[in-house]
């Protein structure tokens, strides 16, 4: 009886040990690697994304841990980094990272800017030119402004002089430009009410476009977004000046409302800044300001940006003047006062865009990359137009040197 009692037992036991062995392998080597598959949402090129190929995936999730070693623990939990606003790409180069910034574009088909597009069955390279496109499309992370809500709702706000919607289909420009990031805090992002400013927010998360500077309240408008490539997490924060109002047209959020992240009372930029210098090792500010129009920086512009490198930003980025300001050092911090339009409407303008390098040691390069909107078209210029741009930026950047590339030194 004896016998007959322990012979089951022990081959239940031996069952059970072998499938709890068996299920967890089974965790160990499907689960896990499923789990960090999911990372592929953040950090997968967009070719690799759109091709399906999980095999490739896999492949550039390892590649990107290994890269990363710093941050493997961050980018292993993509749970936490959704949570954290957390992105990770792979670089073009392992030694470097390339971040590039532009101005103003617009996409509203009711403005001459984009009728060339039109004309062309809508191929954004009849605005821009496609050596500027490669150029954009090189970068790491590529930014601009986004002066527009995309909605096919709401009604232009009363007495406002000027007031943009694009429909939520021209959000694919973007990732026809190469673009990953935009700013939408400025003062056009409201330009159709609250609907259609959802509207923004919903269409750009759709698209794959990560935003920054407006947010469904408060908490999400003032978030950095945080990249993480090469081993170094790079915070950006954007905020907007404008209007410079109490009660603005464009408005900002609360704690219970939509809006943008205003920075006229600028406490919580500055909260917003040593909070992400705390938590990355570069931080970019992106902010809307300044005088539209107008080629010299205003007081507003000159104490905030003092301010905000004080509290610990790395790199200044301004934009809103709709033409160029002058590039200084501020507290040892590099600003570039005004990108100006990059592809707004249909005026002759210089323009151009910031290219820099950096690692784990910070910034590397810095170069300014001369341009021309003329024409509603916007391009790369050569020759004697690229001389006449880089030496309009050096007679009103005092302060630094820039070389015949539009590198700049201090």
């Amino acid at each position: 009886m004896r016998h007959s009692f322990l012979q089951p037992f022990l081959v239940t036991f031996c069952v059970v040990t072998v499938a709890g062995i068996a299920g967890l392998a089974a965790y160990q080597w499907i689960v896990e690697p499923a789990k960090s598959a999911d990372i592929s949402h953040f950090q997968l090129t967009r070719e690799i994304i759109e091709s399906g190929d999980v095999e490739a995936e896999e492949v550039q999730i390892e590649e990107i841990l290994a890269v990363n070693n710093k941050y493997s623990d961050v980018l292993s939990d993509p749970d936490y980094m959704v949570e954290n606003n957390i992105y990770a790409k792979d670089a073009v180069s392992s030694e470097q990272v390339t971040i590039t910034f532009a101005g103003d574009i617009l996409f509203d088909e009711n403005y001459a800017v984009m009728a060339g597009v039109a004309q062309s069955g809508g191929d954004i390279a009849a605005g821009i030119s496609p050596d500027l496109i490669s150029e954009m499309k090189s970068a790491d992370i590529m930014m601009l402004n986004n002066e527009f809500p995309y909605s096919d709702r709401g009604e232009p706000l009363e007495d406002k002089q000027f007031t943009f919607r694009a429909k939520t289909s021209a959000a694919s420009y973007l990732n026809d430009l190469g673009v990953d990031i935009v700013s939408l805090a400025n003062n056009h992002a409201y330009d159709y009410g609250e609907n259609a400013f959802l509207d923004t927010m919903e269409t750009l998360e759709n698209a794959g476009i990560v935003y920054v500077g407006a947010g469904r309240n408060l908490e999400e408008a003032r978030r950095p977004v945080y990249y993480i490539i090469n081993n170094v997490k790079i915070a950006i924060v954007s905020a907007t000046q404008i209007e410079r109002l109490d009660n603005p047209d464009t408005k900002g959020a609360t704690d219970s409302s939509p809006g943008v992240f205003r920075c006229w009372n600028g406490d919580n930029l500055l909260e917003t800044v040593r909070d992400a210098g705390e938590n990355s090792d570069f931080v970019i500010a992106y902010l809307h300001w300044g005088t539209e129009n107008v080629e010299d920086i205003d007081w507003a512009q000159e104490k905030q940006a003092a301010e905000v490198a004080e509290a610990g930003a790395d790199l200044i980025i301004g934009d809103h003047p709709h033409c160029l300001q002058q590039i200084n050092i501020v507290k040892g911090v590099p600003v570039i006062y005004s990108l100006g339009n990059f592809w707004f409407n249909s005026k002759t303008l210089d323009t151009g865009m910031v290219k820099v390098t950096l690692n784990e040691s910070g910034l590397q390069s810095y170069q300014f990359i001369p341009c021309r909107q003329s024409g509603s078209k916007t391009t790369l210029v050569q020759g004697e137009e690229k001389k006449s741009v880089l030496d309009y930026m050096r007679s009103i950047s005092a302060g630094v040197q820039i070389d015949d590339e539009g590198y700049v030194t201090w």
